[in-house]
């Protein structure tokens, strides 16, 4: 009995270690595709850029908001990614050593 909860738990480390690495890679577009549109490489009038950046905002809007508010303002710089970077990175950790000690 006491194998069966190990595998379980096992089971859900590892599906909550592949959500943390998907969610890690769609920050790590969003954060490649802002530098690209700030330095005009990409474009926002066009329809599938729009689109993706749109969606890619959707997405991650959810996580950023909270951080947002207790942020400090520091002007035109955004630090809110890698904070979010850095959570995603610290839960991955506390999982993973949790799933390697049990």
């Amino acid at each position: 009995m006491q194998a069966r909860t190990g595998i379980l738990m096992q089971s859900i480390a590892q599906i909550l270690l592949l959500i943390l690495d998907v969610a890690w890679f769609i920050m790590i577009a969003h954060i490649i595709m802002s530098w690209l549109i700030s330095f005009q490489v990409l474009n926002l009038y066009q329809p599938v850029v729009r689109q993706i950046w749109d969606g890619l905002n959707r997405l991650l809007e959810p996580i950023y908001g909270p951080i947002r508010r207790f942020m400090p303002n520091t002007g035109g710089l955004d630090l809110t990614p890698l904070v979010a970077l850095i959570g995603v990175y610290a839960a991955r950790i506390i999982i993973y050593n949790n799933l390697v000690y049990v």
